[in-house]
């Protein structure tokens, strides 16, 4: 079980580097800092390809002409109180 969740986390990771290697030299189109693909990487390390996942879709949401802009962090994990 534990394996299975380390191999889809290096899988959204691996899917997150090819599209950030895809991205180099071109402008971000993202209005919020971090970019949504080192948001969603950053989830993904700190709690996994599931719940990583859907929080980086939560992103990919809020990034739309009407929407905010900004900082917007990754939240802290709880159990740790840090980030990674």
């Amino acid at each position: 079980m534990m394996a299975d969740r380390m191999s889809a986390k290096r899988a959204a990771l691996f899917a997150i580097s090819i599209y950030q290697g895809f991205r180099v030299g071109h402008a971000s189109p993202c209005r919020f800092w971090p970019s949504c693909s080192t948001y969603a990487a950053e989830a993904v390390e700190t709690y996994g390809a599931l719940r990583g996942g859907w929080l980086a879709i939560r992103r990919l949401a809020r990034c739309h002409p009407f929407g905010g802009r900004g900082v917007d962090l990754v939240p802290i994990r709880v159990d740790e109180g840090h980030r990674q």
